[in-house]
C-alpha cells in the first residue's frame, strides 16, 4: 500500500511533525511492505508565500499567524474561502468580529494577503500529493489545521474519488472527530484518540476490503443498508503503552527543510516525547485545562530510553535544540534522564513543561541538563485563585520558581490567567500592590481571561460556574455549519464572564504591561559579601524604584537567606532562634514589614519569600562598596535601611 502522511498549516515550520514521524516509523515496523511518504504542507506554505509575494510574506509572518492568532481562528479563515469555494466567504464576518475584538489592522492585512494565495497553494498541494499515486492519505490535525486539511482533502477526492482520506490528531478527539466526519463526506475515516493501534488496524481492513467495525473510536461511512451513514465506533479506554511508541523518523523532514529557502529564516529543532497524559491531572485536573482530552492517564518512557532516543536523534540530525511535547515532566526523570543529559557533554538546548513547585536542586539540574526554556504553568500569584484552579501550589512558591529560573539562566514562558468563578477583588488586591516589586523577574506573556475549553472540568461540570456556553464567536468566520454541529466540532466556547472585572481587571492588565515594559532594564541582585558569608549585598536597579544598594549582616542576612525558601513570620523567627540569633519576635516582624515595603520580599497569604536573585559569591571592598549601618527599621522608611547608599 502507498501511504502519504500529511501535515498542513499551521504546524510550526521550525519543527518536524512528531505525529508524522511516529506514524512513519510505526508503519515501517508493523507494515514493512508499505511505501510511506510525507508531505510537509506547513513548510510548503511558508515557501509558497515567500515566493509568490516576492518576499513580502516571510516565515515570520507565517509564525505570527500560526501562534498569536490561534484564539481568533485567523489561520483557518485563510483557507475557508478555498474550502467553501467562495473567495468572499467569511470576509464580512471576520471584519465584524475584528471590530468587536479590536484586532490589529496589520494582522488583518497579513491574513487577507495570505488568503489571496490559498487556492493556488491547495492546487499545488494536490498536484504534489497525487504525483506519488497514493492509496491512502492521512492528515494529522491540531488547533488551526482543520480547514487547510479539509480543503486539501476535498481537492484530492474531487480529482481521485477512490482515494482513501483519513484524519487524526487532537482535533479529532471525542465528539469533535465524529462531527468532522459526518459534516465532510470527502473524509473517509477519522481516527479518534491515539493512532498507534488504530491506524494500522484501519489499513489492515482497507487491505482486506472489510468494514472497520472493530477499530475502537474510528469514524467511517457505512453503506451496507443503503445511503452511506457516518458511524462512530465506541472509543476505548485503553491507552498506548510507552513500549509501543516508536522513536520518530525525521529523515524526510530534514532533507526538505535543508533544501528549502525557509532555512534562512528559522532555527530547526528536534521534537521528542517522553510521556503522555498528566500525572497531576489524573488526581487534580486543573479546572480550566482541556489538554489531553480523553487520554489523561499518565505514561512515560524509562529515562534511559528517552536519553538514548535523544542521543540518537541529535547525532543523526546534528541538531542540539530539542523540544519535548510532554504536558508535564515525569518526576522520575530527575533521577535517570536528566543526570544522563547533564553528563553527556552535549550542549543541548531543551524545552520542557514542568510543574511550578520544583525545588532549587531540581531547577539547577534542569539547567545543567540543558533546559533553556521551561513552561512552568504558573498562571497566577494569588493563593486563593490558584486553589480555584486546583493547581496545588501557592503564590509564594511560584515566585520562588521565577527567581530560581533567573538564578540558573533558564527562560520561562507563562501567562497570567484570571476570570475564575468565585474569585474576588480581594484575591487580587495584595498581588496587584506587589507587582511593581517583581519587575526584575521574568514577566508573563500577558494577562488573559480564561476561555472555556472542551474536556476541561469547567466544561464537563457546568456547576463549577459556566453553565451557559456556545461555540466561540470566532468559529463563525471559520466554518459554514449550524451551531448544533459546531457544538460538537469545536474546542473553544464562549460563556459569561466570571471573576474579576472593572477596575481590578484594568489594574491587572496595566500591572502586567508595566512589568513587561520594565523587565529588560531591571535587576535586583543579592551577593554574598566577604569570606565569612556573614553579610549580603542587595543591589536594586529595578525600574520604578530608587537605585540603592543594601547591606545586610547578622540575623538580617540570615533571615534573607532563609526566606529564599519562603517562610511565615513565626517559622522565620523559630529558624533564626535555632541558628543562635537572639532577636525578639517583634523586631523580626518589624524588619519583615520594612523589607516588604522596599520590595525586597513578596508575601502571599502568610508566607514571605525573598525577591533578589543570586550571582556567584564575590569579595567586597567595604571602603568603596556599600557601608554597613544600623539595622533596618520602620522609620524613616528609606533612610535607615541597613546599609542603603545611592546606586
Amino acid at each position: 500500500m502507498r501511504v502519504q502522511l500529511v501535515t498542513m498549516p499551521w504546524h510550526p515550520i521550525d519543527l518536524p511533525s512528531l505525529q508524522v514521524g511516529l506514524l512513519h516509523q510505526l508503519l515501517r515496523q508493523v507494515r514493512p511492505g508499505d511505501e510511506v511518504r510525507e508531505f510537509h504542507g506547513s513548510l510548503r506554505w511558508a515557501e509558497f508565500l515567500l515566493t509568490r509575494s516576492d518576499g513580502r510574506l516571510r516565515p515570520g509572518d507565517y509564525e505570527a499567524i500560526g501562534s498569536d492568532a490561534i484564539f481568533h481562528g485567523l489561520g483557518d479563515w485563510v483557507f475557508s474561502g478555498v474550502l467553501y469555494e467562495d473567495e468572499g466567504w467569511g470576509v464580512e464576518k471576520l471584519h465584524a468580529y475584528a471590530r468587536g475584538r479590536r484586532l490589529c489592522a496589520d494582522t488583518l492585512d497579513t491574513v487577507s494577503r495570505m488568503r489571496a494565495h490559498a487556492a493556488a497553494y491547495i492546487d499545488l498541494c494536490a498536484d504534489e500529493v497525487l504525483a506519488h499515486d497514493p492509496d491512502v492519505v492521512g492528515f494529522t490535525t491540531t488547533f488551526m489545521q482543520n480547514v487547510p486539511s479539509l480543503a486539501l482533502a476535498r481537492a484530492l477526492k474531487r480529482r481521485r474519488p477512490h482515494l482513501t482520506v483519513v484524519l487524526g490528531g487532537s482535533n479529532c478527539d471525542g465528539p469533535m472527530g465524529h462531527a468532522l466526519h459526518r459534516n465532510h463526506p470527502y473524509v473517509d475515516h477519522v481516527v479518534r484518540g491515539e493512532g498507534e493501534y488504530a491506524f494500522p488496524a484501519l489499513l489492515a481492513h482497507l487491505d482486506a476490503g472489510t468494514p472497520p467495525e472493530d477499530v475502537p473510536g474510528l469514524c467511517w461511512w457505512d453503506g451496507s443498508q443503503g445511503p452511506a451513514v457516518s458511524r462512530a465506533n465506541i472509543e476505548t479506554r485503553r491507552t498506548v503503552a510507552p513500549a509501543d511508541i516508536p522513536s520518530p523518523d525525521y529523515d524526510q523532514w530534514q532533507a526538505e527543510i535543508e533544501a528549502s529557502p525557509v532555512i534562512g529564516y528559522v532555527y530547526p529543532k528536534l521534537v521528542v516525547e517522553g510521556a503522555r497524559g498528566c500525572w497531576w491531572g489524573e488526581k487534580h485536573h486543573c479546572t480550566f485545562c482541556g489538554l489531553n482530552g480523553s487520554a489523561m492517564a499518565f505514561r512515560s518512557k524509562p529515562g534511559e530510553r528517552l536519553w538514548d532516543e535523544i542521543d540518537r536523534l541529535v547525532r543523526r540530525h546534528r541538531l542540539l535544540d530539542v523540544v519535548t511535547v510532554d504536558n508535564i515532566i515525569d518526576m522520575a526523570y530527575f533521577k535517570d534522564f536528566l543526570p544522563r543529559a547533564a553528563e553527556s557533554g552535549w550542549d543541548l538546548r531543551m524545552h520542557y513543561e514542568v510543574k511550578s513547585n520544583l525545588s532549587k536542586e531540581q531547577i539547577a539540574l534542569l539547567g545543567e541538563a540543558g533546559a533553556v526554556l521551561l513552561q512552568p504553568g504558573i498562571e497566577s500569584l494569588s493563593d486563593r485563585v490558584l486553589d480555584l484552579m486546583d493547581k496545588g501550589v501557592t503564590g509564594a512558591r511560584n515566585i520562588r520558581t521565577l527567581r530560581e529560573f533567573d538564578n540558573h539562566a533558564i527562560t520561562c514562558t507563562w501567562n497570567y490567567l484570571y476570570g475564575f468563578p468565585g474569585e474576588t477583588t480581594d484575591d487580587y488586591a495584595r498581588v496587584l500592590d506587589q507587582l511593581p516589586a517583581l519587575v526584575h523577574l521574568q514577566p508573563p506573556g500577558g494577562a488573559h481571561r480564561i476561555q472555556l475549553e472542551r474536556f476541561s472540568p469547567h466544561f464537563t461540570n457546568p456547576a463549577l460556574g459556566f453553565a451557559a456556553r456556545r461555540p466561540a464567536e470566532m468559529y463563525g468566520h471559520v466554518y459554514d455549519l449550524p451551531e448544533h454541529e459546531l457544538a460538537d466540532l469545536v474546542y473553544l466556547f464562549d460563556t459569561e464572564d466570571a471573576g474579576i472585572g472593572g477596575d481590578t481587571e484594568d489594574r491587572l492588565l496595566a500591572g502586567v504591561a508595566q512589568w513587561r515594559a520594565g523587565h529588560d532594564v531591571s535587576s535586583l541582585v543579592m551577593e554574598e559579601a566577604g569570606d565569612d558569608r556573614d553579610a549580603l549585598l542587595v543591589r536594586d536597579r529595578r525600574q520604578g524604584w530608587p537605585q540603592r544598594t543594601y547591606w545586610f549582616s547578622g540575623w538580617q542576612a540570615a533571615a534573607l537567606r532563609h526566606l529564599e525558601d519562603g517562610r511565615t513570620e513565626p517559622a522565620l523567627h523559630r529558624k533564626l532562634t535555632a541558628d543562635g540569633h537572639e532577636v525578639p519576635a517583634e523586631e523580626v516582624g518589624s524588619w519583615l514589614a520594612d523589607a516588604l515595603a522596599l520590595g525586597l520580599l513578596f508575601r502571599d497569604d502568610r508566607t514571605y519569600v525573598s525577591l533578589p536573585t543570586r550571582t556567584a559569591p564575590i569579595r567586597v571592598d567595604r571602603e568603596v562598596g556599600a557601608v554597613p549601618t544600623a539595622p533596618l527599621t520602620a522609620t524613616p522608611p528609606l533612610a535607615s535601611v541597613s546599609g542603603t547608599v545611592a546606586g
